[in-house]
């Protein structure tokens, strides 16, 4: 598939009907999505034929990328129960299949290295400090080949030191630099809408047998 058409179909979802402060909801643009998952899978083969865990998946767009270029098995996971109805919803309107876990990812019981990879676009933590490295040390343990995050520009040094000093990376790169539209869905913010600075990043994680935990 076409990046361009994986970013029409994409565009095509529904997203928030109302998002939730508590849980940062924002949707992930097609824009991003389309570029992230496009590049897992053609500059690394990290998706077609895999199993991918979208991590706080909400409306499902990164999981439903997946299933798009042709993953083996997509599970979407999220602690929202109204963001994965949305999310079943827009399968059925894709016309493809995303088995859907309500759960929170810090409480996940998943044992060992069970999925190939792992694609998030985890809450930035400012409402909730330290949710973002949540997601990322619990992705690292159950991904063996990969896990593609999106995280502010300006943790870069801190999101690199902590993955591969306590969250089981063997490598962590940022593979490109994107501009993160974050539309006005909230009262608090100011602007009609802001731009931010987000990295896409891919961590490897060690094989099981070298990993220390």
């Amino acid at each position: 598939m076409k990046l361009k058409q994986l970013e029409s179909l994409l565009g095509n979802l529904q997203q928030f009907d109302n998002p939730k402060i508590e849980l940062e909801q924002y949707p992930t643009g097609a824009h991003i999505a389309s570029r992230m998952l496009y590049t897992a899978e053609n500059s690394f083969g990290d998706v077609s034929d895999k199993v991918v865990a979208d991590f706080g998946c909400g409306c499902g767009t990164l999981g439903l990328a997946a299933t798009l270029l042709d993953a083996d098995h997509v599970i979407g996971l999220d602690v929202d129960d109204e963001s994965l109805e949305i999310a079943s919803s827009n399968a059925e309107d894709l016309e493809v299949e995303m088995d859907l876990i309500q759960c929170e990812i810090k409480n996940l019981r998943w044992q060992g290295q069970i999925v190939d990879t792992v694609v998030m676009n985890p809450p930035f933590g400012t409402r909730n400090k330290g949710v973002d490295m949540e997601f990322l040390s619990v992705a690292l343990k159950v991904a063996s080949q990969a896990v593609y995050s999106l995280h502010k520009t300006t943790t870069r040094e801190h999101i690199k030191r902590a993955a591969l000093r306590d969250y089981n990376a063997s490598s962590a790169e940022v593979i490109c630099e994107l501009r993160y539209d974050l539309p006005k869905l909230y009262k608090f913010h100011k602007k009609k809408d802001v731009d931010i600075a987000v990295d896409l990043w891919r961590f490897v994680p060690k094989p099981k047998h070298e990993s220390s935990s």
